[in-house]
């Protein structure tokens, strides 16, 4: 019982969706709410703040746990690393004050559709429904299934993306709530009723400007997408009405269901589903491409299943998204294009888009959860110091006030203020030099993380080789044959021929204000024909065609043609899943249909008829690909049907089957000139570069070797699976591709299957494993356990779907890889957003399809990203260990004057603050990135070994130069205790100071008060710890090889030498107003120098241990191979073990999956009598360990 009500108070939301959310259900209780309300009160809102910051815990303290069916109050928690919590209450719907009736009856259903949601979401009599929102999309509680679902039309609100302006005061209140700033305001109000008011008026200057500039940033960003979304509320709509004919309304009535009429130009309100006519748009809003779309309508079949499966990936070609540009219609016949609602508000593409940005993934990186560790291990250091004060004030009699004030401001030393400030500097400062490289960022905390970027997924088409493609030839096929190749640049016409006709007719081209518009590859195409497209008029279209179809007609420089012209008719756009297009066209004097067809030669080969197929078709093909070339196949057929209406009622499927094969485009797509030396670069900065394309295999290896994606002598290894068949099961082969050349002194590659294998001496690195998007489905579905060790070495990726780019990326991120991708098309949208860094190629400042644009058209922006990424990497560990260091030596300095009694003064405060660690804070991020990218990577984490170990002995260094100078000035025989001895010290003062009106005039002015600044201890130890303080800011301030070296960085060099000169200027001067300004008492000008020795001394031992030890990589490699300390990392496991494999990897063989539910797999390639060791059968069985070590 209890098993089951457990079972009834959690339950999952989008169960296996990127935002997937546990929901667990709660009763409030009011008699803990009154318990919670009055613990408020008496802890003046502390215990409100505490729950404003922890949501789960109000829940807990104020509710019970109850079934999902009772709850009134929701908890939410994320499934991710994060687990974050966020609470709803559960919101009644009381459908009875609806206008339209609904019948009341438990027996009859309130919707037509028996299976809707809605039916088993009302609970009757009572007409109520149950719903909870979260992140703008309502969920019902579905009364059978027992769960919260999303759901549409009478719960799904009004048709609007409404995004709030956020009021000032609300986003100042959250500012001000956030943890630190509360820290802060305590301990900036403890410094100023010490009387500490300059520098704590300095930190709440700096606070409030970064506040204010925060929560401009904020309004600014609110403003933005309020102004975005909000034109998408007031479109006005037409819309058919069963029995009432056209009404127009507000896009914000609009329900799922409604049938939209599209007349012309206009915004989409909502994501829609063609069903008459057909249309062109630009999605460039969704996908950041503004070439026009083509959109068709959905077949009209008899199929049961749902139109989306029915459609698979295709069914986007029929969908119109919300906040897409229709440029222009065409409708069917003499009816108009309509369209039916499918989703409305926040669940349409757009509203999926701005839920995005609202509510943003969390990014998961080690440096923020290890900051966080390191200020809980700083606020623990501040606990102790206070109970430490605690102690010695009580042990002297102190007065509880005093007591309590002195061990709270050793509390606030270890934290220091400024820490957020100058956290955040450094990104700002890397932010700033990408603009410069018109590299723009909507995601800045993103920069750090491109600082551990090890692995780059490129695409090529527009990326690695020229956006535009040149046409090379056409090579025509007749009578199974490959005819003479027709080139290009020879000048002549495409003479007339069913590939002429293909080459002019099948493409999604439109004409737009008299412009031809659409995919560059199509315009390429139809420009080589030479002929021209008009709009339908009279004189070339028939009676039944609408005056929306294009013609095509011979231009002035065409050949000659039989034809005056062709009309397309009908168009089953381009898809990357489906690799094809092909359009319905008539030709002018003709009472019959021809279909043409163009695509991937691979996949255009199955729709034809195999003998109309060259039999040296694959041969051919590679000849072209091998070389670079862009191949493109194209077919044709004729229908033997001379109706229009018979053309529109025509399946797919049936149009694209038992075609001619025409022959083949070829066309030429350059390397970009900036593709080589940045892929060089990259390499010899042991960062792996990958290629995603869609495009032929065999045209990615070649494009791959020529740009030394793969080096000169480097194997690549072609790996090819298959479904399983009725008897068969899935295989993988492993296939080696041989570089032949085709004649002595032409240098063009190409590609031979070869039966050789890679020889053991070149066994490790050394090959590269390339494959299709096909067979990496059938190794994900098939042969899992094979996935981390192929893509460890997988170095190509053709023939990708965009969903497959995405998965692909995700698979390289659990093998531990920082992943970078860059890419310019629409297809790359989805990897862009999974990857650590997504860089766009586009001509927009900002793109929304990825963290970071690039509005130069070239891969060098990749490693400009890297270098600025590890520079702000480097800054902000940097700036940490400093904060951390100057909170320990100020911690330490004053525990020692916390001993008997004593602090330092204001301004001896106020010179370390101030003078030295705000202005550090500010400038110590701003030394530029090093123009070399190093062969390996920053530290990743803060809490490293290298780092520690830093921190750690710099403590113990200024620890010990502090405590030794506390200690022996006492020994001193000037020295006395001035706060108790102050007679005796006034008459042997003479002693201290060389200068006569020194002694004169502080003798006068002296007021000696019980415990105040005035000793020999502050006066010797502040010189220390100020040096100190500048010690560290030098010696985390590390150049090359991730910055340039400190020098460069002018402003902060100056300040540094300036901190310097004063602190000694100070330290040797004999002048009474800085005397009794610092609070300092005047020292014989050989302890002087014996503390300015002490702190040089500090200096070089603390540079030594930094550079020499903790910075010097050697030796930390060394150290790691002597204690056998290897990467952590799953992909660097996976290249020992496969070092290690004698039998990896694979070639010239065929492997089967075995038992799928273990994952594993049994090569039955080769016939063996005898049985193979079932420990060689298991995967991460063990093996002899041996050293492998590859740079980081």
């Amino acid at each position: 019982m209890e098993e089951k009500s457990r079972k009834d108070h959690r339950a999952l939301l989008n169960p296996g969706e990127e935002n997937e959310l546990e929901v667990f259900g709660y009763e409030t209780q009011n008699l803990r709410r009154v318990l919670c309300l009055l613990i408020s009160v008496l802890t003046c809102g502390v215990l409100l703040l505490v729950f404003y910051w922890k949501p789960q815990w109000r829940v807990w303290a104020t509710c019970i746990p109850c079934p999902l069916q009772e709850a009134d109050t929701i908890l939410l928690r994320t499934t991710d690393e994060f687990q974050r919590y966020m609470r709803k209450k559960v919101i009644c719907l009381d459908l009875s004050t609806l206008k339209f009736p609904i019948s009341k009856n438990p027996e009859e259903p309130l919707l037509a559709d028996s299976h809707s949601i809605i039916n088993q979401a009302v609970l009757k009599p009572e007409l109520k429904l149950r719903y909870i929102q979260v992140q703008k999309i309502r969920y019902v509680w579905d009364n059978v299934e027992k769960r919260f679902q999303k759901v549409g039309r009478l719960v799904c609100g009004p048709n609007a993306i409404e995004v709030e302006i956020q009021p000032i005061w609300k986003l100042l209140v959250k500012q001000v709530l956030n943890p630190f700033y509360v820290f802060q305001a305590f301990t900036l109000t403890l410094w100023l009723s010490q009387g500490y008011i300059e520098y704590a008026t300095a930190i709440i200057i700096l606070s409030v400007i970064s506040i204010v500039l925060t929560v401009y940033d904020l309004r600014q960003q609110s403003v933005k997408l309020h102004k975005l979304v909000e034109d998408h509320n007031k479109v006005q709509v037409t819309i058919s009405v069963k029995g009432q004919g056209l009404q127009e309304l507000e896009s914000r009535l609009l329900v799922p269901g409604d049938i939209l009429i599209l007349s012309g130009k206009s915004s989409l309100p909502c994501d829609a589903v063609l069903i008459d006519g057909s249309c062109v748009v630009n999605e460039g809003m969704l996908t950041g491409e503004s070439i026009p779309v083509t959109k068709t309508p959905l077949p009209h079949t008899e199929n049961t299943t749902s139109w989306k499966s029915h459609s698979l990936e295709d069914y986007r070609k029929h969908v119109l998204f919300c906040g897409t540009e229709v440029i222009q219609v065409k409708p069917t016949g003499q009816g108009p294009v309509r369209a039916v609602v499918l989703q409305t508000g926040y669940n349409t593409a757009k509203g999926d888009l701005v839920r995005s940005i609202l509510y943003p993934r969390p990014l998961n990186f080690k440096l923020y959860s290890d900051a966080f560790k390191f200020i809980v291990c700083l606020a623990f250091l501040g606990v102790m110091g206070f109970f430490y004060a605690l102690g010695v004030y009580m042990y002297h009699g102190v007065s509880p006030r005093d007591t309590v004030t002195m061990a709270l401001l050793l509390l606030t030393v270890t934290v220091p203020p400024v820490l957020p400030a100058a956290l955040t500097t450094g990104i700002v400062y890397a932010q700033k030099r990408l603009k410069r490289k018109n590299i723009f960022c909507i995601s800045p905390q993103r920069i750090n993380m491109c600082g551990q970027i090890n692995l780059v997924c490129f695409d090529k088409t527009g990326t690695l080789t020229e956006d535009g493609l040149d046409l090379w030839g056409t090579v025509p096929a007749a009578d199974s044959c490959f005819q003479e190749v027709h080139s290009f640049s020879s000048g002549k016409a495409l003479p007339w021929s069913p590939l002429c006709a293909a080459m002019a007719s099948c493409h999604s081209l439109i004409l737009l204000n008299g412009t031809i518009q659409g995919d560059p590859l199509d315009l390429k195409m139809f420009e080589g024909t030479f002929w021209i497209m008009e709009d339908c008029n009279v004189d070339h279209c028939k009676f039944g065609i609408s005056a929306s179809n294009i013609i095509i007609k011979p231009g002035p420089k065409a050949s000659q043609s039989p034809v005056e012209a062709i009309t397309i008719v009908r168009q089953f756009p381009f898809s990357s899943s489906l690799q094809r297009m092909s359009v319905v066209a008539q030709l002018a004097g003709e009472d019959h249909f021809h279909v043409y067809m163009k695509g991937a030669p691979e996949m255009l080969a199955r729709f034809c008829s195999s003998e109309t197929v060259p039999k040296n078709f694959a041969q051919e093909l590679r000849n072209y690909t091998v070389q670079g070339f862009r191949v493109i196949a194209l077919a044709h057929k004729a229908l033997k049907m001379g109706k229009f209406s018979e053309v529109e009622s025509l399946t797919r499927e049936k149009v694209e089957s038992e075609l001619t094969f025409l022959g083949l485009l070829i066309m030429e797509n350059r390397l970009k000139k900036e593709t080589k030396p940045v892929l060089k670069e990259l390499s010899e900065a042991r960062i792996r570069t990958v290629m995603i394309t869609g495009d032929n295999l065999q045209t990615a290896i070649t494009v791959a070797r020529n740009s030394k994606m793969i080096p000169q002598g480097s194997q690549v290894i072609l790996v090819e699976a298959n479904e399983p068949e009725e008897s068969v099961p899935a295989s993988v082969t492993w296939q080696l591709v041989e570089n032949q050349e085709r004649e002595p002194g032409k240098n063009e590659n190409y590609i031979n299957i070869g039966n050789s294998s890679v020889p053991d001496g070149e066994r490790g690195s050394c090959y590269h494993f390339a494959m299709s998007g096909k067979s990496y489905q059938v190794i994900f579905q098939h042969f899992n356990s094979l996935l981390p060790k192929i893509l460890v070495n997988g170095t190509i990726f053709a023939r990708m779907s965009p969903g497959q780019k995405s998965s692909l990326i995700e698979e390289f991120q659990k093998l531990n890889y920082y992943v970078g991708m860059c890419g310019d098309g629409a297809n790359d949208c989805g990897a862009l957003k999974m990857a650590h860094a997504g860089i766009s190629l586009s001509e927009q400042e900002a793109s929304v399809a990825s963290p970071f644009t690039s509005k130069t058209a070239n891969i060098e922006c990749v490693p400009h990203l890297i270098k600025e990424g590890r520079a702000a990497l480097v800054s902000s560990f940097g700036v940490f260990k400093y904060l951390t260091m100057y909170g320990i030596i100020q911690f330490i300095g004053t525990s020692l004057l916390y001993w008997q009694l004593q602090l330092f003064g204001n301004y001896q405060y106020l010179m370390q603050d101030v003078a030295i660690t705000l202005m550090v804070c500010l400038t110590m991020s701003s030394t530029h990135a090093y123009p070399k990218l190093a062969p390996y990577r920053p530290a990743g984490q803060l809490l490293s070994p290298p780092l520690l170990l830093s921190v750690l002995l710099n403590t113990c260094f200024t620890c010990i130069v502090q405590v030794c100078a506390f200690l022996y000035v006492k020994q001193q025989p000037w020295y006395c205790e001035v706060h108790r001895y102050s007679e005796c010290f006034l008459d042997n003062h003479s002693n201290f100071s060389t200068n006569e009106s020194l002694e004169r005039n502080w003798t006068e002015s002296a007021t000696l008060i019980p415990g105040s600044v005035l000793s020999f201890e502050s006066t010797t130890l502040w010189p220390i710890t100020t040096i100190n303080c500048i010690t560290a800011a030098f010696i985390f301030s590390k150049g090359k090889p991730f910055r340039k070296p400190i020098y460069t960085n002018y402003i902060f060099s100056f300040l540094l030498v300036s901190a310097l000169g004063l602190t000694v200027f100070i330290l040797f001067s004999d002048f009474q107003d800085i005397y009794s300004g610092m609070e300092f008492i005047p020292t014989k000008t050989s302890w002087r120098v014996s503390v300015l020795v002490a702190a040089f001394t500090h200096f070089c031992v603390a540079f030594f241990a930094e550079d020499a030890i903790l910075q010097n990589r050697k030796l930390w490699l060394w150290i790691k191979k002597e204690l056998g300390i290897y990467s952590k990392s799953s992909y660097r496991n996976w290249q020992k073990k496969l070092a290690e494999d004698p039998t990896w990897p694979p070639t010239n063989r065929t492997d089967y999956s075995g038992d799928g539910k273990n994952g594993f797999y049994i090569n039955q390639g080769y016939e063996s009598s005898e049985q193979i060791p079932r420990e060689k059968l298991e995967l991460g069985g063990q093996t002899t360990e041996q050293h492998f070590w590859t740079r980081l």
